[in-house]
């Protein structure tokens, strides 16, 4: 069975794009459109701007976006996915590509999250770390001793995993995090708390544009970050999506239970080959590309 994964914020890169725009008549009506939604030409700082530029957040999330779900578009009839799913930010990029959101309204509710979440930044700063080298279960058991706002924030693979939180609890938590054996435990250049109760202003925010959207019932399961289980129905869809902002993106259960629904080959559509890596860690039988 074919799984579609479409990766989040920080696949970006300065020309992503481009090859779409110039080789098809549909991703340049597309990315046209999306332009004048939102309200200036994205597609200038996504085939020619500067690195920089596209480090915003309210230009990388809909730059993403677009490049993830146009490429799932323009394959058409061939796009014929059993499941999919999409890392933080991606998972729009999959319910578009799955049919839950209209190309529009994926796109609108993306600049409302982008912008949403760069103002919660500013209200609440804070910060993210990888830590390598542990079990999930282990950093789990070492975030309930360190005080403040920390939490896990992204089930990345085994052995790699996000934390979120307040600046001073996430700096004492790396420092845990080494003397708990980790190979390393180093901050990310983020700009605020993802995936973190710091995001609920966001998440609020958020909550309602999505009441407003309409969602549809998916041509396939969309497998969502919070619980990491199939969905079909539009109204779940619709409450996990809100839930998504300050819960955890549990990327290895999602494609632990895709392997163990049937999922045999995982194609990643987007920029960069991130989400790739992650499931041959997480299962190196399964093919990725």
């Amino acid at each position: 069975m074919k799984a579609y994964v479409f990766p989040g914020q920080g696949a970006q890169f300065v020309g992503m794009g481009k090859d779409l725009y110039e080789s098809s008549a549909l991703a340049k009506e597309l990315f046209e459109k999306a332009n004048d939604i939102l309200g200036f030409r994205i597609t200038d700082l996504m085939f020619a701007g500067e690195a920089e530029d596209l480090k915003q957040t309210n230009v990388t999330q809909p730059a993403v976006f677009l490049h993830s779900v146009i490429s799932a578009l323009v394959l058409g009839a061939d796009f014929k996915p059993d499941m999919v799913a999409g890392h933080s930010l991606g998972e729009f990029s999959a319910l578009v590509a799955a049919k839950a959101l209209s190309f529009e309204d994926g796109l609108k509710l993306v600049s409302a999250r982008a912008q949403a979440m760069q103002k919660a930044c500013e209200m609440q700063p804070g910060t993210m770390a990888a830590v390598l080298g542990l079990s999930d279960e282990k950093v789990e058991e070492v975030l309930k001793t360190v005080s403040g706002v920390v939490v896990a924030a992204n089930y990345n693979c085994p052995g790699q995993l996000v934390i979120s939180g307040a600046v001073a609890a996430v700096d004492a938590a790396c420092e845990k995090m080494k003397e708990a054996g980790a190979k390393r435990a180093l901050r990310l250049p983020v700009g605020g708390a993802f995936h973190s109760p710091l995001m609920e202003p966001a998440r609020v925010e958020l909550e309602a544009a999505i009441r407003a959207t309409t969602f549809h019932k998916p041509i396939c399961p969309v497998y969502q970050n919070v619980d990491a289980k199939p969905h079909t129905e539009a109204e779940e869809i619709k409450a996990n999506s809100i839930a998504q902002l300050t819960g955890a993106v549990r990327w290895t259960q999602s494609v632990e239970r895709m392997i163990a629904d049937g999922a045999d080959y995982f194609k990643e559509l987007g920029p960069g080959n991130v989400l790739q890596g992650l499931v041959k860690k997480i299962n190196a039988e399964v093919t990725a590309e």
